[in-house]
């Protein structure tokens, strides 16, 4: 669904990016983050000589929260793009379609929570605790939020639609090569 106003670099209108597609990006982007959060780990684990797992686990959430956080917000706010969104072509952008200040990627951050949040407070309320019960919630609770984009004219999260930005198909043009003549 091409969005009112925004080009792409080719000119053409930037389309939203199909939820097939910012599914595939968001799994993706799980599968990388797993090794960004072992290195954050093994980094706090030693410079807070942390010997057991269960020892100091809230400053252990709040750090890993951080490092989430200054991921997100520094790929977003130097060109709009995560790895995982540079593999599957989509972008960040303002709704005028200019780079996501630093204030507006850090909301996002917060706010882009709303993914998990309810899945995890429904497991604490109903006390469950196994591993599936855990994963389930969560994958029920991820559907649901990526279903509620029908609900939205321009198929955007509603997160996006709080902060004022919104996730563009982008591909980068070709480089043309010099004529060899």
């Amino acid at each position: 669904m091409p969005v009112a106003g925004l080009t792409g670099p080719d000119g053409h209108a930037a389309d939203t990016p199909a939820l097939s597609r910012r599914l595939s990006a968001f799994v993706y982007e799980g599968v990388l983050l797993f090794g960004v959060l072992m290195i954050a780990s093994l980094i706090y684990a030693g410079l807070t000589q942390m010997r057991h797992a269960l020892q100091g686990t809230l400053g252990f959430q709040i750090f890993l929260f951080l490092v989430l956080g200054i991921y997100f917000t520094w790929f977003w706010t130097h060109g709009g793009q995560t790895v995982a969104m540079k593999a599957w072509h989509i972008r960040l952008v303002d709704v005028d379609g200019r780079a996501v200040s630093w204030p507006r990627a850090a909301l996002r951050y917060l706010l882009s929570w709303l993914w998990f949040v309810p899945a995890l407070v429904s497991m604490r309320s109903l006390g469950f605790h196994s591993g599936a019960a855990f994963f389930g919630a969560l994958f029920a609770g991820v559907i649901t939020y990526a279903l509620l984009t029908r609900l939205h004219p321009q198929r955007q999260f509603w997160h996006d639609v709080v902060c004022g930005t919104r996730l563009v198909t982008w591909r980068h043009l070709p480089r043309q090569r010099p004529n060899k003549s």
